[in-house]
């Protein structure tokens, strides 16, 4: 076992790191306050070659493997949630989704542009009365002629306003309840598809989510991502990659809690000394630095087996649960130790928090997670191999 970065991975880390310490950290406060969502930060990711970071450069990517993705989101989280989750649904959910599914003329036509960043992705996934429980869906799609008509709606859904392209999963045949739903890639141009942004949210502020709302959209039939009755299958693999990115992004959330504790640690005083040497603060700082640890471990590895092709739905539900825990955890000790100040957005801890609820929801819930880990150490739950898997790096150019 190699446990070493690379140096083109170190590289990238200390490039991602320098960009969120000049372009999001001196505004982040102020965008969160304001509930703004920086679209220029999506333009300078493009320019960085970070929006296609693990997609081969015959796509328009930059051909890097699957961990420096892991780190790209492990910096921009410590930065803000919000760019994370851009790079989450764009990269994770969308584009390599569209790697593993789709056919040479869906590559070139929406996978090339998204991947440089001229055009951003988004997934439809999750519905108003569906949410974890992804057969309760009601969108549908009809087939007429050359074409599917799309009806229905989509709700929590990351760059709602921002996307180009969005994955929408929809029921083509009802009575086969999951192996009747489809995917489709759908156009913000498509008559018919509109958006509305969420308001009044806990965190992540400063990102942009909101509502699709399908009204007979036409999509040509050659839109079709994978075959009929393949969206679930596509749907949970495209799962795998976003709650991959998402454990990363929870390490870059402990960091963050990490740095600020630290820093408090040493500036403030009572009963005559830095609070760092009071034992109970110092309990609070090892356990951030012990779920740093354990998180990005468990993360790298789910990298390293994506690396080597082996399909990793259980050690990416362990990574997801383990890390988004261990950054909500770490939040709320961060706040803890900062005492009142911890709890006004003087200090970043406060956002911290707030943002860091989020991830323990989305992308399948802490107690989705504990009982897929259950069913799989029980023997109740097994993965059986997919028509098409994401591909292995390096990269066959």
């Amino acid at each position: 076992m190699n446990f070493a970065l690379t140096n083109e991975q170190e590289a990238v880390r200390k490039m991602v790191r320098s960009f969120v310490d000049k372009e999001i950290m001196p505004y982040i406060q102020e965008w969160d306050e304001k509930g703004h969502f920086e679209r220029g930060i999506l333009k300078r990711l493009s320019e960085l070659e970070l929006m296609g970071v693990c997609i081969p450069e015959k796509y328009g990517g930059s051909g890097m493997d699957y961990n420096t993705l892991a780190i790209v989101c492990d910096e921009l989280e410590r930065g803000d949630t919000a760019f994370r989750t851009a790079v989450s649904v764009h990269t994770g959910l969308n584009s390599m989704t569209l790697l593993q599914w789709g056919n040479e003329f869906q590559k070139e036509k929406y996978l090339v542009p998204q991947a440089r960043g001229e055009k951003i992705g988004a997934f439809g996934l999750t519905e108003p009365g569906a949410g974890s429980d992804v057969a309760s869906i009601t969108t549908t799609a009809r087939r007429v002629g050359n074409e599917y008509i799309l009806n229905g709606s989509k709700t929590w859904i990351s760059l709602c306003d921002v996307a180009d392209h969005f994955l929408i999963f929809a029921y083509t045949d009802k009575d086969k309840k999951h192996r009747g739903i489809s995917c489709f890639i759908v156009e913000r141009t498509f008559p018919g598809v509109t958006t509305r942004a969420i308001k009044g949210k806990l965190g992540i502020r400063a990102g942009n989510t909101g509502e699709v709302f399908l009204e007979d959209v036409r999509v040509p039939a050659e839109n079709l991502l994978g075959e009929e009755g393949e969206g679930f299958k596509i749907a949970m693999s495209a799962l795998d990659n976003g709650r991959f990115t998402v454990a990363a992004g929870a390490c870059g959330l402990i960091q963050a809690c990490l740095e600020a504790s630290l820093k408090y640690c040493h500036e403030r005083e009572t009963f005559g000394k830095k609070i760092g040497q009071h034992q109970l603060v110092q309990q609070m700082i090892a356990k951030m630095v012990a779920g740093l640890e354990s998180s990005r471990l468990l993360t790298y590895r789910v990298g390293w087996l994506k690396n080597n092709g082996q399909r990793c739905t259980r050690e990416t539900s362990l990574a997801k649960w383990f890390a988004c825990d261990a950054a909500f955890n770490a939040a709320v000790d961060a706040v803890q130790i900062h005492g009142a100040y911890g709890y006004s957005n003087e200090y970043p801890v406060e956002r911290y928090m707030r943002n860091a609820k989020a991830p323990v929801i989305y992308e399948g819930t802490r107690e989705i997670h504990t009982l897929m880990q259950a069913e799989y150490a029980l023997g109740y739950r097994m993965d059986k191999p997919l028509r098409r898997t994401l591909p292995a790096w390096p990269f066959e150019e």
